[in-house]
């Protein structure tokens, strides 16, 4: 006969393991969790973010969908990104000026709007094309954010945040991890090593102005530490900013055929 001593389980020990068995299926499968093959372990969100942000710097490009929500509107942007010897930028953009077309290349960038004639700048000038900057150094980072590669953003603020992971979720159609991180205007800024003094003085002063003590993001990564998502929220006097990211695939390459000798 089979023992009758043996101890039952509580319902609570039932919950507290189909709980654990849940938080480590989602794991499982997104960026928490090490590479295929090595030990299967947490890892711990800075590293996870400044690999994905190591991925998009070994891609060199990608496909952007981008929205900005805030107390001035909204405005969105959709196109293709390449970055590395030679950054080029081919967008779409919609806000209160209509629809326009933004191309980066060699340097320079060129805004033009339906009926319009085109504006040029000089890519560290990118903010001075912005409608609501009235050519002003710096306009909150809409253009030039537009035209960067976002693992940039994502490097400085795996850097100078405060990380939190929140678990897994659904993301076009694969389980993902969502991070949120916060970090001091300043300290954010600084981390990223492509501005200069004068730049850096320019982009401080903006969201002193405007009351900006914080920015916060969150990230949505994908198995193979893939950024899918990124989101940032500047909360000032005036308001809340929301601008939010989706990164995808670059598009294929289409070769232009060789000349006939």
């Amino acid at each position: 006969m089979p023992s009758a001593s043996r101890p039952a389980v509580s319902g609570a020990a039932l919950l507290l393991l189909a709980g654990a068995l849940t938080a480590c299926s989602l794991l499982a499968v997104s960026g928490d969790r090490t590479p295929e093959g090595a030990p299967a372990t947490v890892r711990p969100p800075r590293q996870v973010l400044l690999s994905a942000s190591q991925n998009l710097d070994d891609i060199g490009g990608a496909r952007v969908q981008v929205v900005e929500e805030g107390p001035a509107g909204r405005r969105s942007a959709t196109g293709s990104l390449v970055w590395g010897a030679r950054d080029t930028a081919e967008l779409t953009i919609s806000d209160e000026r209509g629809t326009g077309r933004l191309r980066a290349a060699d340097g320079t960038l060129d805004l033009a709007y339906d009926g319009a004639p085109p504006k040029r700048a000089e890519r560290a000038e990118a903010e001075s094309l912005d409608p609501r900057g009235g050519g002003a150094g710096y306009a909150g980072g809409w253009l030039s954010g537009l035209v960067s590669n976002p693992g940039g953003r994502v490097h400085a603020m795996a850097l100078a945040g405060r990380l939190n992971s929140l678990g897994g979720e659904e993301l076009a159609g694969t389980t993902v991890a969502h991070y949120r991180a916060s970090a001091p205007v300043a300290e954010f800024f600084e981390a990223d090593q492509g501005f200069t003094p004068e730049r850096l003085s320019a982009v401080l002063a903006y969201y002193r102005e405007r009351g900006v003590t914080a920015i916060g993001y969150d990230f949505w990564v994908a198995p193979g530490d893939r950024l899918l998502r990124l989101r940032a929220t500047a909360q000032g006097t005036g308001g809340t900013v929301v601008t939010t990211t989706d990164v995808s695939e670059p598009e294929a390459e289409t070769e232009t055929p060789a000349a006939a000798g």
